[in-house]
């Protein structure tokens, strides 16, 4: 496929999920602007339009998961508004589930590879739409009562903090095999969370 194939910003999407699918098999130590050309079906040189090396690669890519998670909880958003503590619990399920379906980009978006996030305006912009995002499901929770009426960010961070270190568990393959066949990962959520919500959560 030539680069001429591609209008109005479709290479750069297209180089995206070509590192996004050697990301999944080989790592991002496998990743290569060099791969992402051969993988897109384009010449060595294409990428160097839009990615300065392999750092401006990987900010693009973890951008971009920025973006779709955001899509996602946002939807859960705007189905729950009204239903707080169902609220909460979709919203980290949405987390846990973009996570599984996406493993690699998940670890790579919240790793420190990125070296000098400063760099990259969309990616620091996303990142941070994506946490105030969060910040407004835990203000529904707390107008609700669902969650202790204390610093919105802090409460952001902890709630984050269990529901991602769960996550990791998960996909480090860390919890018990006796713990996985008595209960489901969103049983596992939920009594996570409900050790810091108010309220009972089910």
């Amino acid at each position: 496929m030539s680069t001429s194939s591609y209008h109005h910003g479709d290479l750069k999407n297209a180089l995206i999920k070509a590192g996004v699918k050697i990301l999944a098999k080989e790592g991002v130590s496998g990743l290569s602007l060099r791969k992402v050309a051969k993988q897109a079906g384009v010449s060595h040189a294409a990428p160097y339009s839009h990615f300065a090396d392999k750092q401006a690669l990987i900010a693009a890519i973890s951008t971009e998961g920025f973006k779709q998670l955001y899509i996602q909880i946002e939807e859960i958003r705007a189905a729950y508004k009204n239903k707080p503590k169902t609220l909460l619990v979709e919203t980290a399920w949405a987390y846990m589930q973009f996570a599984f379906n996406e493993p690699d980009r998940f670890k790579l978006m919240f790793s420190s590879v990125l070296e000098k996030e400063k760099e990259y305006p969309d990616y620091v912009e996303s990142s941070r739409k994506n946490f105030e995002q969060i910040v407004d499901v835990v203000k529904v929770c707390q107008s609700a009562g669902v969650l202790r009426d204390d610093s919105p960010d802090l409460i952001t961070v902890s709630v984050w903090s269990v529901v991602h270190g769960l996550v990791m568990l998960v996909l480090e393959g860390q919890i018990s095999h006796t713990v996985l066949e008595q209960h489901d990962l969103k049983s596992m959520l939920i009594f996570t969370l409900g050790q810091m919500a108010l309220v009972e959560l089910t």
